[in-house]
């Protein structure tokens, strides 16, 4: 079945109307009618800035990457991203098709 993937990159911290945005992007695909959704946080990673985030300096608590992944249908996913978009959340996205189900 050819499904579309994405996957969105946030700070750990990053807040929507006060909800963490990886919570609120998983509670969104959700309430879309999205299958499942996963978020998994990063070690150490950095980001379109340059600026390394490590969970070892203290100073930068809070902000390791965030990846937030969905397999969507394609009308689903054209949905989700529509919504984003009118929010102007400013949020990097990876997006493309694949393959997916289960044997």
């Amino acid at each position: 079945m050819k499904n579309i993937y994405l996957k969105f990159y946030v700070a750990e911290k990053q807040r929507h109307n006060g909800t963490l945005v990886y919570e609120w992007l998983l509670d969104e695909a959700r309430k879309l009618g999205a299958p499942g959704g996963s978020a998994f946080r990063a070690i150490s990673g950095f980001g379109r800035h340059g600026r390394m985030h490590d969970d070892t300096f203290f100073e930068l608590a809070g902000e390791l990457p965030v990846q937030v992944e969905f397999v969507l249908d394609e009308a689903l996913a054209d949905k989700l991203m529509d919504g984003l978009r009118v929010l102007k959340l400013n949020l990097f996205f990876v997006r493309y098709a694949v393959e997916a189900g289960v044997i």
